[in-house]
């Protein structure tokens, strides 16, 4: 959702066989010895793991339709070109017998070629440029124009979503994934949560935080109650992640009331 100046527009690439938007495939050097096919199938590896950050073998076959023997040549491939790297699965509570299995995750250098991460130097020096000349509420003011735009194209997208918060989250990451930023909601026992698995300037926002306040507002507009920033890719974390509160379970005698923050 956050946008920089000089970013052009990403433009998401359909992918029937799931049934959702994904990012496109990104720009990648041809390996030698590789087919198209192999080239493809990576591709589609790199999508998956875009999605979900981490991934086992076993998983991400799947997902393919792959068997082990060839999902794991794949794999290794990718490994030796540094496109992914394996760690070890952390699992919680009682844990069977032999090692866990290993989770693959992308690395820096394949994200970069997800997005547009090649304009970061030139994006990050406009903005220092605007806070020395003119001060943080010159930053904060160029962050919400960034972002206005694409509020307008989701608020479009929400016209039918009704009032419910988790409803409208949930168009909301159909909207965000159409724009290519691999979005997903779902229910949580606290309320719900929003997660955006890409972000085309992670690097930018990670100097200027305001890119990322401006768009949790926008979220919060959008959604149409408060919400809580818990996680972002410019600070480190796999995910975006933005908790939406749920309405406490009404009690008697008291009567519970809906905030709107878009009115």
């Amino acid at each position: 959702m956050k946008k920089a100046a000089g970013l052009p527009e990403y433009q998401p690439a359909g992918d029937s066989a799931a049934g959702r938007t994904l990012p496109p495939a990104p720009a990648r050097p041809v390996a030698e010895g590789a087919s198209s096919a192999d080239l493809s199938t990576r591709d589609r590896v790199t999508q998956l793991l875009l999605e979900r950050r981490a991934a086992t073998a076993a998983q991400l076959g799947g997902a393919l339709g792959l068997s082990p023997a060839a999902i794991r040549r794949h794999l290794d491939a990718m490994l030796a070109d540094g496109d992914v790297v394996a760690r070890e699965q952390t699992v919680r509570g009682h844990r069977g017998r032999g090692r866990p299995a290993k989770v693959f995750l992308l690395t820096d250098a394949a994200r970069s070629r997800c997005g547009t991460h090649h304009y970061d130097n030139m994006a990050t020096a406009a903005l220092r440029w605007i806070a020395r000349t003119g001060g943080p509420r010159a930053v904060e003011q160029f962050a919400a124009e960034q972002v206005a735009a694409l509020e307008a194209r989701c608020h479009a997208a929400l016209a039918d979503a009704g009032d419910d918060p988790m409803a409208r989250a949930e168009a909301l990451a159909a909207a965000l994934t159409a724009e290519g930023y691999a979005a997903s909601a779902s229910t949580i026992a606290s309320g719900g949560q929003l997660c955006q698995h890409h972000c085309p300037v992670a690097h930018v926002a990670a100097e200027f935080p305001a890119l990322c306040e401006a768009e949790t507002t926008v979220i919060s507009r959008l959604v149409g109650t408060h919400v809580q920033r818990l996680a972002t890719i410019a600070h480190g974390d796999g995910v975006c992640t933005t908790h939406i509160p749920g309405s406490p379970p009404a009690q008697s005698g008291m009567t519970v009331t809906t905030v709107r923050t878009d009115r």
